[in-house]
Parts: C-alpha cells; structure tokens; sequence
C-alpha cells in the first residue's frame, strides 16, 4: 500500500506506493534491455475530470503484484551484468496542486513548454546498487478541476509497448477489469540466439560498435543539442479522412500490381517524402528511413506475446535523395512495407546472436543503432506509436483528452500517435527538426505539402511549441 515519507509543502505531498509483497527473484536484463542503457522514458496524460490520489494508489499498489519489476531496484551482479531486484522497494507517487488552471492542449497548443513540471524525475546516473525507483508517478490537480498524470520508467526495464501494458493493466485494475499478467523471463531473449550462436556473424547492419569514446561523443552531442536548443518539435494532425484520401491516392499508384499497403504505410512515405523535400539534400545523397519495430511479432513463437520487456528491432530501408522526390507515393510506401517486413525470424536471430557475441566480448556498451548515429545526416527516424492505448487509460474519470512527451534532442525524429477518442482514427504527428529550418516551416506552403490530402481548409497547421522564427 501508499505510505507517506515525506511532505515537502502544503500542496505536495510524496508517497512510496508497494506490493506489500516479494518474491525476492533476481532477474537478469537481456542484451536488449542493456543495449537501451539506464535512461528514463516520460510520458504524460491530460484528463478533464480530476482523479482521485488516494483510489490511483490503491490500484497502483494491486497492479505491482503481477509487475514486480516495476518496484524493485536496479543490481549489479558479480560477473558485472545489470539485474532488477523484485525486493518491492516501490514506486515513488508525488500527488500536488497547481495554481493554473487545465490549458487547452491539443496539436494546436502542445504541452512541451513546461511538461517538466508534470513529471518526477530521478537521476539515472544513480540507479544502480541505490535505492532508485524504477517508475515514478507524479498527478497534478489543475485549478478549477482537471489532472494530469505524469509517468518515467526505466528504460532498460521496458520498451514503450510494455510499458503502456503496464500502464493499461493499471488501468484495468482501478477499473475491476480482468487482464492477463506478464512474462518476465529473459532467458527466452538469449534462446533465440542459441540456434544460430555457432556462426554468428562479427557485424551487423543495423548496429554500429564504436571507437573507445565514440558513445561518449555521441551523447556529449546530443546532450548539447538540448542545451543550445538545436532541435523544434513541430506537431500536427492529420484526420481519419485525411489518411483514407491518402492511402487511396497510394493504393492508385499501384493499381494493377496486386500490391496491397496499410495506412500507416502511406502516412509514413508521405512523411518521408515531404521532410526529404525540407533536408533539400543533393539528388545522389543517400536517404534512410530508420523503421522501429516489435520483434515479438516477427520471432515466431520463440518470444511470447506476454513477454514484458525490450523487444524493438529496427530496418533501414533506402533511396537516393532524387529517387524519394521523383517516385510516386504508393512506390515509396512499398519501399516502407518491405522495410517492416525485413524483421524475420531469423533476422532477429542473428541480430540477438551478435549482440550477446558483443556482450561476450565486452563491447556491448559501444554498440548503438546504426539508425540513431545517422539522425544528424542520412536517416529519418520513424517510432509509430499509432496502436499503442493512449486514449483509453481510464482511471474512473474517463479518457485523456491529450498526451505528450518532452520535445526530442536529436532532430530527425518522427512520433506517431493515434488520436484522442472524439477524433477516432486519425494521427497525431509530432517531428523532431533542426531549428533553423522553422522559419522555412512557417510558410503556408509547408502546411500545404504536409496535408495535400485534407479536404479545402480542413488543415490542421503546423505547430511549433515555443519555438520562434529565426532572424
């Protein structure tokens, strides 16, 4: 259950929210998990109507018996590999009041400016071998009715998929809805390697092992882009309308080919052509499309679909700079359903074969995705969040009216969310861009070469959050 441990004003009250039980595992993180390092993912939730504190805790503290690694804590073991111990520690829940009143978010008036402050953050320098949380929650009351929940959990425990089953479980338990537990056995991570260990290969496509250093350099970079503000979080959306015009004028691209492509398909080409055209890169310059993935799909029955963890692969499909402007929409979003369709069983396979072979080696620690290295030249980046349950995390007051994450410090990366459920079927697209292309993105044309789809004036603009022009 919740206990107090601290009041740190009249208004902010911190709560350590437990089991109450523990079965004391000791479970080791998979090459997956360790490949994602010890950072925290934020999340947050807007909703209407305010939420009880006290009713959150309770079904918080019931959720925890089927998710114990949610309340452990971060372990070294001998041999030097990371594990979570289920010993409940718990969660941290800050319940507080704020003195404004609910803004009206949306893709027109996004939440970035300020998000911090929906949110607990911990130091994740500090999270092995001390008593760090792994999961923290933080409700804000808004003046005059309203709530936000705000969310970190540990990266390295679970990927964005398991971790909004956690979040959905919880839903369901404050509701008295039945749902299925998770399978928390890594040991399944390591079996799919086994097959293929003999000849694993010494590199990989889709992974990078870096010079002694280069990690480091890579994050200095990015820590530094944060700092000097280098990147804008542009947001819009696009209606259920908007995305069946699109996929039509795809699928008339390929008429008479028996080829077939999913909205998502078309959304995510379109994406790609039209930032191809903002990049303006040279026609020979080789263009990326990095693609994430959940491989619990495309494993075969090796991984478990309860399997709570980090399962995200990725593809990086590729044209030249001339080639993305010239084809048509329906070629390209072929070009992104092969991409997706490259995540095979024994793809992931001999993936996980050379990450545990690197592991072995001790290089694991300078592995990164190709991908993530090239966000500052050749590839955009695409994390297609569309089916994940945003919109129903129901906690007895209804459905959020709005999500959001802090905005991103590399640029070149693309988020795709559903939308909220008074706007069913549609996506709300957010793109992290070098801000000295915001000023090129305010012209209407943009605007207009995003939602050529949209029906006369039903364009939602470009949003910019506090960013301005440059001069």
């Amino acid at each position: 259950m919740a206990s107090p441990t601290a009041t740190e004003s009249s208004t902010k009250r911190s709560f350590t929210v437990r089991a109450e039980a523990s079965n004391g595992d000791r479970i080791r993180l998979s090459v997956y998990d360790l490949l994602i390092g010890l950072v925290y993912t934020p999340r947050t939730f807007f909703y209407r109507e305010t939420l009880d504190g006290e009713a959150l805790r309770a079904s918080l503290s019931r959720t925890l018996l089927h998710f114990p690694m949610v309340s452990g804590r971060m372990k070294k073991d001998p041999d030097g590999r990371l594990s979570v111990l289920c010993d409940d520690s718990g969660v941290r829940f800050i319940e507080t009041h704020a003195s404004v009143p609910m803004p009206d978010h949306g893709p027109h008036h996004t939440a970035k400016k300020g998000i911090n402050r929906y949110l607990s953050h911990v130091n994740p320098l500090q999270v092995v071998d001390h008593d760090t949380p792994l999961f923290t929650v933080k409700l804000t009351h808004m003046q005059g009715g309203g709530s936000v929940l705000g969310f970190t959990m540990n990266h390295a425990v679970a990927d964005g998929s398991a971790y909004m089953r956690f979040l959905e479980s919880w839903s369901r338990e404050h509701r008295g809805l039945e749902y299925t537990g998770p399978g928390h056995d890594r040991s399944v991570i390591d079996a799919l390697a086994a097959p293929v260990a003999q000849d694993a290969p010494s590199d990989n496509p889709h992974f990078t092992v870096t010079r002694r250093g280069g990690k480091s350099v890579f994050v200095s970079r990015v820590i530094l882009g944060s700092i000097a503000k280098t990147t804008t979080m542009v947001t819009t959306r696009f209606t259920a309308a908007e995305l069946a015009t699109m996929k039509d004028a795809a699928m008339a691209d390929l008429a008479g080919t028996e080829r077939w492509i999913s909205t998502n398909d078309a959304l995510t080409a379109h994406l790609w052509k039209v930032l191809g055209a903002l990049r303006a890169r040279p026609d020979t310059s080789e263009e990326r499309l990095g693609l994430l993935a959940d491989f619990r799909t495309s494993a075969g029955a090796a991984v478990p679909d309860d399997y709570w963890g980090n399962t995200v692969t990725n593809t990086r499909p590729g044209m030249t700079a001339a080639e993305l402007r010239e084809r048509p929409l329906g070629e390209v979003a072929l070009t992104v359903r092969s991409g997706y369709a490259a995540n095979t069983e024994e793809k992931i396979r001999r993936e996980t074969a050379f990450l545990c072979a690197e592991y072995e080696a001790g290089r694991l620690k300078r592995v990164l995705p190709t991908m993530t290295l090239d966000k500052f030249e050749s590839t955009i980046v695409i994390n297609n969040w569309s089916k994940l349950p945003f919109y129903t995390l129901d906690f007895g007051q209804g459905t959020p009216f709005w999500y959001d994450v802090p905005a991103l410090p590399t640029p070149w990366t693309v988020l795709i969310a559903p939308t909220p459920a008074d706007e069913p079927g549609g996506r709300d697209v957010q793109m992290a861009v070098p801000r000295a292309l915001v000023r090129t993105l305010q012209e209407k044309s943009w605007t207009d070469r995003f939602h050529r789809y949209a029906d006369s004036g039903g364009a939602t603009p470009l949003n910019f959050g506090s960013a301005k022009a440059e001069r």
